[in-house]
């Protein structure tokens, strides 16, 4: 397991001991995990972006028809109206 130094405002500090304290775990645990989950949901993010920027690339869009059925279900006005 690799270690790192993290610089973080005083506050975010203090909130990070007061919220290990209530869960009963070390802060540093509690930090890395926090590390993780960002890493782990901005991981997906960016896959999921570049995933749609190869869909656009490829044309792979959905017909006029296809939106306005969701507009509609949603009450909204069609995009042809």
């Amino acid at each position: 397991m690799n270690s790192i130094t993290v610089r973080i405002p005083d506050e975010t500090a203090a909130r990070l001991d007061r919220l290990a304290e209530k869960l009963a775990r070390p802060a540093d645990s509690v930090a890395a995990d926090a590390i993780e989950a960002f890493v782990a949901r901005e991981e997906w993010r960016i896959e999921e972006i570049e995933a749609g920027i190869n869909e656009a690339d490829r044309g792979d869009f959905v017909s006029e028809d296809e939106v306005n059925a969701v507009f509609t279900r949603f009450g909204a006005k069609p995009l042809s109206a």
